[in-house]
């Protein structure tokens, strides 16, 4: 399924400002993990608030900013002050180049899945089937990355393709995590992780991974994400899809024989999504070493 409000069809938890509580601000899709305060930290990006506030919920108890699972149902907002939406998010596109240093760095040091913690047996062998690498700071994005001096988060400069191909920006996904289950995760923050490195999920959990965090093993070592890059990835995911009824989803599984610049035209944003498909289309093509093209054939 594609288009408009998608990302609003599962939600159970809305939040509305107090005093026009017919004008839905946005909402959550909720998983296994998110507390109240982690509820009232991603209000804190959606909305901007000039003054103190509060949530209640529907029998007008005050939510407390604590440790206990959030519950479903509708919040508001309780302020004297304006509240308004951010209207802004990440949108930005140019054509990066993806590397095979990249790759083979988010392989070596990752060695599966870092999220549902599924390890590549086929590691030794160089069996990276059902494995992918993938940018936390998407390649679509990089006039963005440089406009915005995100490269200074960089401490292992790549040999080749720019700082945006950094091992600190990459993690290596499960295939099917990745491609959840009609965008990619990644790129469009159907999963993210939040400050603490708990796994937070946007869209039903269908692989149970929300709520868990990724492997301490994993964040000690010196070629770890940068958190600041973590960061910026779960405010972008709280923004696609919790800020009125979410940005659009995009159809990715085209039939054969299908006019796909049709459907691209005539779906939602196209412009945007036009150049995104170009790119991530001619940047596949980009990242494929001679062993892969093989395999492919």
């Amino acid at each position: 399924m594609s288009g408009t409000g998608v990302r609003a069809l599962a939600r159970d938890v809305f939040f509305y400002d107090l005093r026009d509580p017919s004008d839905l601000l946005g909402g959550l899709v909720l998983n296994h993990g998110v507390t109240n305060a982690n509820f009232y930290a991603m209000i804190g990006i959606v909305l901007v608030i000039s003054s103190i506030y509060s949530l209640q919920n529907d029998k007008g108890e005050t939510l407390p900013q604590d440790s206990q699972p959030l519950l479903p149902g509708k919040y508001f907002v309780v302020t004297g002050g304006i509240v308004d939406m951010v209207v802004t998010r990440t949108e930005s596109l140019s054509t990066g180049t993806r590397v095979q240093v990249f790759r083979d760095q988010v392989r070596e040091r990752d060695g599966g899945c870092v999220i549902t913690k599924d390890k590549n047996f086929g590691a030794p062998y160089g069996v990276w089937r059902g494995f992918e690498a993938a940018h936390i700071f998407p390649l679509a994005y990089e006039k963005y990355w440089n406009e915005n001096g995100f490269g200074r988060r960089i401490t292992l400069q790549p040999s080749q393709g720019g700082s945006i191909n950094s091992v600190e920006n990459g993690l290596l996904l499960r295939a099917d995590i990745l491609t959840f289950p009609f965008v990619p995760v990644l790129d469009l923050h159907l999963t993210t992780i939040q400050d603490d490195y708990k796994i937070v999920c946007f869209q039903p959990d269908s692989s149970k991974v929300a709520g868990g965090f990724l492997d301490r093993g994993f964040l000690h070592d010196p070629r770890r994400p940068a958190p600041e890059l973590l960061r910026w990835h779960f405010q972008q995911a709280v923004l696609t899809n919790m800020r009125g009824t979410g940005e659009p989803v995009f159809e990715h599984d085209f039939p054969r024989g299908s006019d796909i610049t049709g459907d691209i035209r005539d779906g939602p944003k196209a412009a945007e999504r036009m150049e995104f498909e170009l790119f991530s289309r001619l940047a596949i093509h980009e990242e494929l070493g001679p062993e892969d093209t093989a395999l492919r054939d």
